[in-house]
């Protein structure tokens, strides 16, 4: 096991180096799509093995059940994206740019897969800030590819914002780290695992402090609400590709460091207070993005509004705290994976197609590219919490777990599925009224591309598939990321 979770690593790393280096963008995108299938395979062999847990190099490398589960989600992310870019960049291959933008497309790429892997394969807490850290270097630069003004804004502000973010997330770790000096001496490993174990020797008002901003800097790149708001821009500006690796990998790395925090606090200082920070924070998310998805008039920011909702389901689900809740969650951080980056594919083929992101002109795809129609309808339906959908099987068991203890969590599980289905009113109107109607004067039907397609239809195996059933084997491994949210070893 600890093989592969090397080679999961070691992988997209050497791609990046590769491309980089290669003079031949088409060696690039081969060598990316064959790298990034076979990391998914790895990740995928993962769940085979139950989740258990295996650390090498004094933490370094490392891995648990609730790791399993964040490594399919950006492998499955990675996969995909690979296969939508070949496609995607196919229009700009007789352009005199197109060998340099290629180049560096690449090598980000797989950059950044390497960053966001590494983040749940170490249980190092200082390595998990710098990962995440240098997840904001590459995605900024991919972010601002495009080259436009709108772009290199989007990454300014992104980049701005973010660190200004992590710089809170390190004085967490650096808390977190004083506050087990006491019980572990003054050079010991900042490990998870080790925190963990000590958590009932910590001191309880380093932790609190240590916790509170761990969820406002790493939160700041999860998107939860008020620090969300570097997001809708970098979602909307960048290359597709990048959005869905933003959307459905990034975000829910950034979730996995609180969820670190999460555990150990609630072994130090008891559950209440973690529960009530996750609470504030998700309902404010939730209710912000609700509104904002029902206004948007550029489908690529509604998107990017729909995945601060569901960071703040993530965050109210691990506010919940009961098995079934938690199974949820972990569930949850997969089919949105899946499901987000099957949307982000859809927008950025009628994007290509049409050339334009406004809601208003864009009309009638099902005309048009009416493969692409359909699997973009079925994301709609899905990212809405539609049966028979796998975000439907996660946002059920989050709920069912908020209502099997009504005394305690009666009004948050209610509050809850009000503002998701107020964010799925919104999705589902405007995803309605872009496949329907008379397309645009002058449009002429045709796929943007297949690659694109077979992007989307890879991912609605996983986003279809987890609805209609759970494998037992990776039912094993959502159930023990489920005891790891809550400190459980």
């Amino acid at each position: 096991m600890i093989y592969v979770l090397a080679a999961l690593v070691t992988i997209p790393l050497l791609l990046g180096l590769v491309s980089y280096l290669s003079p031949l963008p088409r060696l690039s995108q081969v060598l990316t799509v064959a790298g990034a299938v076979t990391t998914l395979t790895l990740a995928a062999s993962l769940v085979g093995t139950g989740g258990g847990r295996v650390s090498a190099f004094g933490g370094l490398l490392y891995a648990d059940p609730l790791s399993v589960v964040l490594l399919l989600a950006v492998a499955l992310v990675y996969a995909t994206s690979a296969v939508f870019s070949i496609g995607y960049l196919r229009s700009e291959e007789n352009t005199a740019s197109f060998p340099r933008y290629a180049r560096n497309f690449y090598a980000l790429l797989n950059l950044f897969a390497f960053t966001m892997l590494l983040v749940p394969a170490t249980d190092d807490m200082g390595v998990i800030w710098v990962a995440i850290e240098l997840t904001t270097i590459v995605s900024a630069l991919m972010v601002a590819l495009e080259g436009t003004a709108a772009s290199l804004e989007a990454a300014w502000k992104y980049v701005l914002i973010a660190s200004s973010g992590l710089a809170l997330a390190l004085l967490a770790v650096v808390l977190l780290y004083a506050s087990g000096t006491n019980a572990l001496g003054e050079g010991y490993d900042p490990n998870w695992t080790v925190l963990l174990s000590a958590a009932p020797k910590l001191q309880p008002d380093t932790v609190r402090l240590a916790f509170l901003l761990a969820v406002v800097g790493f939160g700041t790149k999860a998107g939860l609400v008020p620090m969300h708001t570097w997001l809708p821009d970098a979602h909307s500006e960048g290359p597709t590709p990048v959005s869905a690796l933003l959307s459905g990998a990034l975000l829910a790395d950034a979730m996995y460091a609180i969820f670190r925090f999460y555990g150990i606090t609630g072994h130090a200082v008891g559950f209440g207070f973690p529960k009530t920070v996750l609470f504030v924070f998700g309902v404010a998310s939730l209710v912000l993005s609700g509104f904002f998805v029902l206004i948007q008039r550029d489908f690529k920011r509604l998107f990017a509004y729909s995945s601060i909702e569901h960071m703040g389901v993530l965050a109210v689900g691990a506010a919940f705290a009961t098995p079934l809740a938690l199974y949820g969650v972990a569930l949850h951080v997969i089919t949105h994976a899946a499901t987000k980056s099957m949307a982000f594919f859809g927008a950025g083929s009628i994007l290509k197609k049409l050339g334009t992101r406004e809601t208003a002109k864009t009309r009638g795809i099902i005309h048009l590219i009416p493969a692409t129609a359909v699997l973009f309808l079925a994301a709609g339906m899905a990212i809405g919490g539609l049966p028979p959908f796998g975000i439907f099987r996660s946002e059920f068991l989050i709920l069912a777990g908020g209502f099997s203890e009504p005394g305690v969590l009666l009004v948050p599980a209610v509050l809850l599925l009000a503002l998701v289905n107020l964010g799925f009113l919104g999705l589902f109107r405007y995803a309605n009224r872009m496949a329907l109607g008379e397309p645009p004067e002058g449009a002429k039907p045709g796929e943007a591309s297949r690659w694109m397609v077979a992007a989307m239809a890879l991912d609605l195996v996983f986003v279809l598939g987890l609805g209609l059933w759970v494998p037992d084997a990776l039912s094993a491994v959502l159930r023990g990321a489920a005891s790891v949210i809550v400190g459980g070893l």
